[in-house]
């Protein structure tokens, strides 16, 4: 297969394996944050926002579960958001694998199913390109992004929570994307859930949030993908999302949520400074450029998608 099409067998794990040892924790929020993106103003409202929550009393976790990394093409903005995000609980995702592990053949290791156009695979090698550039100026974030895990299970208000980057049988799986619910994988769904033992599993790296629940032999499961913190994923709303885990009460911004096995779990807006944002993109990834092709109408303008578009199983 073609670079960014392959996924190197690095990137693969057993289901079986993911929570034989989950990790307690003690807060009473969790935030999933994927596809951060390099977004500057995107963390400072996530940071805003679990803020907000810690003065009403809830203690909250950041979990940032991969691509943190990828507009941040310049030496200060990589150094100040791998600082940032390392603080936090990590794991990877192929585009902070590639950073510190380059795959031979493997180009941004993005793993593109054949519906994804041939473009927007070559842009995104290119992209890449220039980050690892960056970042072999940085060795010390190099280092610390190899020591991370390519998984996180968290035993959360009693409940395992496997925080994924892709699904659970690749760190650059597309099992969990918006395309695979549409096109029906709740077969596929038992069994990850079946073999792993996890409560709610939540995703990213396929851009498009998903939010899924049902009983799975006998379980309640959910299943969550917050497409991107750092950039737009509903039609005309350049808000970034993340996924909120809780054992409070839902709060009234939620975009979607549901309630399960005392969990509540919501997708939850991250208004950013989209000018500011924009200004620094234009700076770092000037018209015509990989970035600016395949990201600059999103990150202003959102996706096509309704909330409504979102929650799996479909609901009238």
């Amino acid at each position: 297969m073609s670079e960014g099409r392959s996924c190197p067998l690095a990137y693969r794990y057993r289901p079986a394996d993911l929570c034989r040892e989950p990790h307690q924790v003690s807060e009473d929020v969790l935030y999933i944050i994927g596809g951060l993106y390099g977004n500057p103003y995107a963390l400072d409202e996530i940071e805003r926002m679990a803020l907000a929550e810690e003065r009403q009393g809830h203690r909250v976790r950041l979990v940032f579960n991969g691509d943190f990394n990828w507009f941040n093409a310049s030496d200060s903005l990589f150094r100040e958001i791998n600082n940032r995000v390392l603080e936090h609980s990590v794991c990877l995702g192929n585009v902070d694998y590639e950073l510190a592990n380059p795959s031979d053949g493997a180009g941004c290791g993005c793993a593109y199913p054949d519906f994804v156009d041939q473009g927007v695979v070559d842009r995104s090698n290119t992209i890449m390109e220039r980050l690892q550039g960056v970042a072999g100026d940085h060795p010390d974030i190099q280092e610390q992004l190899r020591l991370l895990p390519r998984y996180r299970c968290l035993l959360f208000g009693g409940l395992k929570v496997l925080v994924v980057h892709g699904d659970p049988e690749s760190l650059a799986g597309w099992g969990l994307a918006h395309e695979s619910f549409v096109a029906g994988n709740e077969l596929q769904l038992a069994e990850w859930f079946g073999k792993s033992g996890a409560d709610v599993i939540a995703s990213t790296h396929t851009c498009l949030p998903v939010l899924w629940s049902d009983t799975v032999q006998e379980r309640s499961c959910v299943a969550v993908n917050n497409g991107a913190a750092g950039m737009g994923n509903l039609m005309q709303d350049p808000r970034g999302l993340v996924a909120r885990i809780a054992l409070t009460s839902p709060l009234d911004e939620a975009v979607v949520g549901i309630e399960r096995n005392r969990l509540n779990v919501s997708l939850m807006p991250v208004a950013f400074d989209v000018d500011a944002w924009l200004a620094r993109f234009d700076q770092l990834w000037p018209s015509g450029s990989a970035a600016a092709v395949s990201y600059r109408d999103r990150i202003g303008g959102g996706t096509s998608l309704t909330p409504g578009d979102v929650v799996f199983p479909s609901v009238v």
